[in-house]
């Protein structure tokens, strides 16, 4: 058995907790998960089966959120999760205030991650040395922000947002709730979040746990076929005696020009059958297809 499985991750279940599922689930060992969602979170988890895990590098990059920004709260988590640390009415804001700022939270921005986050510094997880007291500034990353929209807007004296956020790999969305309430004044706080998109997988089309495991009881479950999973990927297409030596481990010049550390999808060209991915390789002697993972 091998494949993806794009879940929707329930809230209160770390990403962990949801791999652990599938494998009892599925009854196998080999299972990964393409990218952390907090356990307050929901939303698309790419789930990895079998060989299949050594492809979660491969996946798309790209990820989408639907969040919802409370204002006039600020958290030590940034985040509900967290204990409060200010708190103020922000009734006087409105969704035309939002609008005139957010372009500046569009395109590659630098962002500070939440002090609770997985992000290691001297080789400790930074929430671990919060739970200890310690007092650590996270290192500021470039990320990049493809797209923001406001998609509803509810008036109070706490008022709540809700964004649609289209980002790189990398991105807090708490960083950039906590951030907008910074440049608003108010101090804001991330209120609920659903990850729409990652790896490729979209939320409308993925399963709960509750739906997979019916599926496997009625043994209709079937997993995404790497082959879908990865069409994005440029293919090279090998002649059967060339694909079966790639297979066995064996380097050879490509068989046309390919771009360096690009990786491309190889299959066999009588067949269409996906093999693995390779990448091109340079040598003193001149370039060769060096497979990085076979099926």
């Amino acid at each position: 058995m091998q494949g993806f499985l794009s879940l929707h991750k329930p809230q209160g279940m770390s990403s962990h907790d949801c791999v652990g599922a599938v494998r009892r689930l599925l009854d196998i060992k080999k299972v990964g998960h393409g990218g952390t969602l907090d356990p307050l979170a929901e939303g698309v988890l790419p789930i990895a089966v079998g060989r299949a895990t050594r492809l979660l590098p491969y996946l798309p990059e790209g990820k989408a959120y639907r969040a919802v920004i409370r204002f006039g709260l600020t958290t030590t988590t940034d985040d509900l999760e967290g204990d409060t640390l200010t708190q103020r009415p922000a009734e006087h804001l409105t969704p035309a205030d939002i609008a005139a700022v957010l372009p500046e939270f569009e395109g590659a921005i630098e962002q500070v991650p939440p002090a609770f986050s997985a992000i290691q510094v001297q080789g400790q997880r930074l929430y671990d040395l919060a739970r200890k007291g310690r007092a650590v500034t996270p290192p500021t990353r470039t990320v990049v922000i493809h797209q923001l929209t406001a998609q509803h807007w509810r008036p109070g004296d706490q008022p709540e947002l809700t964004l649609d956020i289209d980002c790189g790999p990398g991105t807090y969305i708490r960083s950039i709730a906590r951030d907008l309430g910074d440049r608003l004044g108010t101090g804001a706080t991330l209120a609920h979040l659903t990850r729409t998109r990652s790896g490729g997988f979209d939320l409308a089309a993925s399963l709960s746990l509750e739906t997979v495991a019916d599926l496997v009881n009625k043994q209709a479950f079937e997993l995404v076929d790497p082959a879908i999973a990865l069409v994005h990927l440029p293919a090279i297409a090998l002649p059967a005696d060339l694909a079966l030596r790639w297979q066995q481990g064996q380097k050879f010049p490509p068989t046309e020009p390919i771009a360096p550390e690009q990786p491309y999808r190889i299959v066999a060209l009588d067949r269409g059958t996906f093999l693995g991915i390779a990448q091109l390789e340079e040598r003193e002697t001149g370039p060769i297809l060096k497979a990085k993972m076979v099926l």
